[in-house]
């Protein structure tokens, strides 16, 4: 026993090989230490312990009745330690894993769907799990702990602790249906003149509002929409049944500009783009899975 009172670990270990070899001569091979060291091991426990564990024979050794009742135990807890191991190293080796991320649909279609499909294509056995939400709603997984990292758009408010990397630049767009192509296409317009005009915008918890929001309101213009929405894809829809006139990010609307279902307003002055960015918390443990998949985003 050691100072503790407690059996040396190793002697159980010893004693494990002994059952699975069936004999000294064979264990001692397996765990590549002498004959008698494993025999003064299996010494050292039956004293430790009180009782004999095995009977030696002509043909090895046999378990005792004491012997079988520890080798239950024993054999479940070395195993279990060698399963931790095996997991482990595959975790290491990307054979198996999960990864956790925090994207909205906008961030999860235009920048991140891309790198998920080629990553998985290399690691297929790795559990991919994306919690969908908006930006606040990804920041606050972040800092619970629930996602390795995550991918926002500007503008957003993170807590300390929180690092933040751009990765791709984009834009906010206005659009409408052909109903008023004829007294807005082709002019210069001013962002006063959206007043005069049903709008169709998405949820104010959205980034997207909250820069347009941000924007209007450093030039004293504050809208009030006909239309608030969940997704920008319905956002193209109302737009394009002359519902008014909607506000999104250009990728969205793309398809719809290049079939004219809807066309782009222009002002005179642009708005300014925005980012996308990675977001990861110095404070959270980030997977071998999740800090390749960073490392290829980045």
């Amino acid at each position: 026993m050691d100072k503790h009172g407690k059996i040396n670990l190793e002697y159980y270990k010893v004693f494990y090989y002994v059952c699975r070899s069936g004999g000294i001569t064979a264990a001692a091979e397996e765990l590549c230490i002498s004959q008698p060291a494993v025999s003064q091991a299996v010494h050292q426990l039956e004293a430790a312990l009180g009782c004999s564990l095995f009977l030696r024979t002509s043909k090895g050794v046999k378990l005792t009745r004491e012997g079988e009742v520890l080798h239950s135990y024993i054999k479940r807890g070395i195993e279990s330690i060698y399963d931790g191991e095996d997991t482990l190293k595959r975790i290491q080796d990307l054979d198996t894993g999960e990864i956790r991320i925090g994207a909205s649909d906008m961030t999860l279609q235009f920048y991140l769907l891309p790198y998920l499909e080629k990553f998985h294509e290399r690691y297929p056995k790795i559990k991919v799990n994306v919690s969908n939400g908006p930006t606040p709603e990804t920041l606050e997984f972040l800092n619970e702990g629930k996602i390795d990292f995550g991918i926002v758009s500007t503008p957003f408010e993170a807590r300390p602790g929180v690092e933040s990397t751009p990765v791709k630049e984009v834009e906010n767009i206005f659009i409408a249906g052909p109903k008023f192509r004829k007294e807005l296409q082709g002019r210069r317009l001013k962002y006063s003149e959206l007043l005069d005009y049903p709008c169709i915008f998405l949820e104010k918890k959205t980034s997207t509002r909250r820069f347009m929001d941000l924007f209007l309101e450093e030039k004293g213009i504050t809208l009030e929409p006909e239309f608030e929405l969940a997704t920008s894809d319905m956002i193209v829809q109302f737009a394009k049944r002359n519902l008014g006139i909607g506000c999104l990010m250009s990728d969205f609307a793309k398809e719809a500009l290049e079939l004219g279902e809807v066309f782009r307003l222009e002002f005179g002055e642009k708005m300014p783009h925005r980012q996308f960015c990675l977001v990861t918390s110095k404070k959270s443990y980030i997977s071998p899975a999740a800090a390749r998949l960073l490392t290829e985003l980045r």
